[in-house]
């Protein structure tokens, strides 16, 4: 009665120091030391452990075999849980106090032996405790240490995962009543229908269908045979229950927002379930034994209870948020699927510790950042991120730069056949315009329909190249601004123009996009300025690609390291010739 008394007053920190100053907790260790009587046992601890946690003195100054004793009670069967409980209580902290103590209880108590006893213990014991002591271990622990570590933890996780693997192999026709209701009990929550029981069979029979079919399922008659398929089985109907139960509003709101849309745009909620229920036992690896040689952990399972349950709730939602990023349609439904597997493995590979950080991480991996990393990882593989491979690009741009603007002014010498927009009717003349071979004097003039590149004597007028102060584009050409409002948009990009005296300006409209591009980056370069056409960028992106892979073409399967190598030291001298004039005498 004592102890038990003394188990309740411990929490007050005023008592404790006066208990701790008379040298009461050398007793309570003495006791624990000396005692078998599992009810003075499981006080005394409760007692030891509430003093201790006011932190008035040090874990370290305890015996080994008081160590010794806390920890039997962990490794022996449970004869009284509460005994085993605060003994892991005692144990993490003093796996949190100091490196020394880790050891020893490391040393007596083994993951092996933690492992071998989990199925049984669980029944019994608060399964948090156990897994934040198992936790804390990988925590202070380094080197090879944390590597046997990071393998117990896989263990662990993989063999409590496995309670599941009996719902995720049963398919739904080997049970009968309690799984039709919760699949009804799903379409209720999801659709308010007027009461069901004045309805006839035949109009009961066709509304629920419809509402199933609403709801996702791709046998409306009898939602149950897309359940049949093994794995996922009953287990995405659990997932759906769940979700259903435990996030009404969203579940709600999924339902309600995809019936809405058009039927091939909307994302069917029980097809999704159950393919991403499978997508997580494949990524969780439940129903599979523990590999000897795995150590792929996911510290978010020892956060979470429930973690399937509360990672689907979590998915689903982020599904259908994918969904809408690719306006997909049903015939997109793989695609979806494979980008919100990519998304959750993405996120768990960086091993958030709380279910509020991986949601957090999962939604902010949208789509468009998939598509990022997926060409980023390509463009890895291909070795044209490799900083010498950067590099080597730096050094080409300006060579094959020089070759597009030669290529750009051969194709002025060539010259263009370019349309007049009257203001009138439609009866547009054409005129034509070449570069003169020494690239100093542009010629022009009005030409007939059935010419063809007429030679440059019979082009009249001239404007010397020295002359030209400026090209404009689009809106700011002079003709644009003549027809405002009466030109459509494709003539506005296909508009360029040139001034070469204070009023005087020649006014074109390109044939087509390329035309434009070629025009105003041959007249860029004319005038001693950058081209930037998207022509341009990309012709240059396809030579540099071309040039690269000729460059590299001997070092196929050959690794680009990301560092230059170290340059050795210099020699302590240089006297390595071969002396000739010996052998010559």
């Amino acid at each position: 009665d004592s102890l038990k008394e003394l188990a309740g007053v411990s929490t007050d920190v005023t008592f404790a120091q006066e208990f701790i100053s008379r040298d009461g907790h050398l007793l309570l260790v003495k006791i624990v030391e000396d005692s078998n009587d599992n009810v003075i046992m499981t006080h005394t601890l409760t007692a030891f452990m509430e003093l201790m946690d006011h932190g008035i003195v040090s874990w370290e100054n305890l015996s080994s075999v008081f160590i010794k004793k806390i920890a039997g009670f962990v490794n022996t069967k449970p004869t009284d849980v509460s005994i085993q409980q605060v003994s892991l209580d005692i144990l993490e902290s003093m796996v949190l106090s100091s490196h020394s103590l880790f050891l020893q209880v490391k040393h007596e108590v083994t993951m092996e032996k933690l492992i071998a006893h989990l199925q049984e213990m669980f029944a019994f014991l608060n399964k948090k405790n156990l897994r934040q002591y198992i936790y804390k271990n990988i925590i202070h622990s380094s080197g090879l240490v944390q590597d046997e570590m990071a393998h117990y933890l896989y263990v662990l996780q993989s063999v409590t995962l496995n309670h599941l693997e009996p719902r995720m192999r049963t398919p739904l026709d080997c049970y009968s009543q309690e799984q039709r209701d919760i699949l009804h009990g799903l379409r209720q929550a999801a659709f308010e229908t007027e009461s069901e029981n004045s309805l006839s069979h035949e109009r009961r029979r066709s509304l629920c269908a419809k509402e199933f079919k609403k709801l996702g399922f791709s046998n409306n008659s009898n939602p149950g045979q897309d359940l049949v398929r093994t794995p996922p089985g009953l287990l995405a109907m659990d997932t759906m229950f769940y979700f259903a139960n435990r996030y009404p509003d969203a579940y709600s709101r999924f339902v309600l927002e995809n019936s809405s849309r058009e039927d091939k745009h909307e994302c069917p909620f029980a097809r999704s379930s159950i393919q991403l229920t499978l997508i997580l036992c494949e990524i969780l690896r439940i129903g599979e034994t523990p590999s000897e040689t795995g150590s792929d952990y996911h510290p978010i399972f020892f956060s979470q209870d429930r973690l399937l349950e509360e990672l689907f709730c979590v998915c689903i939602q982020l599904l259908n948020k994918t969904w809408k990023e690719m306006r997909a349609t049903q015939e997109d439904f793989g695609k979806v699927m494979q980008v919100v597997r990519e998304q959750i493995t993405r996120t768990l590979s960086s091993k958030p510790t709380s279910l509020e950080l991986f949601k957090n991480k999962v939604n902010a991996l949208n789509y468009s950042e998939i598509l990022k990393l997926r060409q980023t990882e390509r463009l890895h593989q291909e070795e044209t991120l490799a900083p010498p491979v950067l590099e080597l690009k730096e050094r080409l741009k300006p060579e094959l730069l020089e070759l597009i603007r030669q290529q750009r002014l051969n194709r002025l010498c060539q010259g263009t056949m370019f349309r007049k927009i009257s203001s009138r009717r439609r009866q547009d003349k054409l005129w034509y315009c070449r570069l003169s071979p020494n690239h100093k004097m542009l010629h022009y003039g009005d030409v007939e329909d059935d010419t063809e590149a007429p030679p440059i004597e019979t082009l009249q007028n001239k404007i010397p190249v020295a002359d030209i102060k400026s090209l404009l584009t689009g809106k700011d050409c002079p003709h644009m601004k003549e027809n405002k409002g009466k030109q459509n948009k494709d003539v506005l990009d296909l508009a360029f123009s040139i001034t070469y005296d204070v009023e005087c300006s020649l006014n074109f409209i390109a044939p087509s996009r390329i035309d434009f591009c070629l025009w105003t980056d041959g007249l860029s370069v004319l005038l001693g300025r950058e081209m930037s056409s998207e022509s341009m960028r990309s012709e240059l992106e396809i030579l540099l690609s071309m040039e690269i892979k000729l460059r590299l073409l001997d070092l196929e399967n050959v690794p680009i390291p990301d560092n230059a190598p170290i340059i050795p030291k210099p020699p302590s001298n240089y006297n390595f010739c071969y002396d000739f004039s010996q052998t010559e005498q």
